[in-house]
């Protein structure tokens, strides 16, 4: 399972609220408007670059990613916005979770090396994260057997509809 695309760089400390507007808490019942903004609070120029669908952007930042409110949507709107996968130094446990719940891997390592716009591809059976534009290569936490097969069907609820419950044979 490899992504690729290009580096969103933010900083430490994105919380749920930069990530989802409150302001908009009216679009929770419609996430793909709500994806319109997603990180605008934190970088304007972010959503509507996702908006343009003429790239692929992973979004790359430095620790606690995610801390706030457990809002799954925050996670969601992420993923909607055509973003394939986070990678952080640290992530809000919630956060971690629920981007592997919508099927979305949270990866964590030192991102400290990855610059904006960075060309990147993402291993994931093998754990690596390769700057393409640096010809670098970066190894991130392994991601546990049921962590994987959750993602490779799409999330958890696709996981629980095809093996019926979360026991990983």
């Amino acid at each position: 399972m490899a992504m690729r695309g290009v580096a969103w760089k933010f900083g430490d400390y994105i919380s749920t609220d930069l990530i989802a507007p409150g302001r908009y808490a009216h679009l929770r019942s419609d996430l793909p408007k709500l994806a319109e903004h997603v990180l605008e609070d934190a970088d304007a120029n972010f959503a509507p670059a996702t908006g343009k669908k003429d790239k692929t952007y992973i979004v790359v930042a430095g620790r606690n990613f995610g801390q706030g409110s457990s809002r799954e949507h925050a996670a969601r709107i992420i993923k909607l916005a055509g973003v394939p996968v986070v990678l952080a130094k640290s992530f809000a446990r919630i956060f971690y979770r629920n981007a592997f719940n919508i099927g979305m891997p949270a990866l964590t390592l030192d991102t400290d090396r990855i610059a904006q716009g960075d060309e990147l591809e993402v291993d994931l059976k093998r754990s690596l994260v390769r700057d393409l534009t640096k010809g670098e290569e970066f190894r991130v936490g392994a991601i546990p057997e049921v962590m994987l097969a959750i993602l490779q069907e799409g999330g958890i609820v696709e996981f629980i509809r095809k093996h019926g419950d979360l026991v990983f044979r």
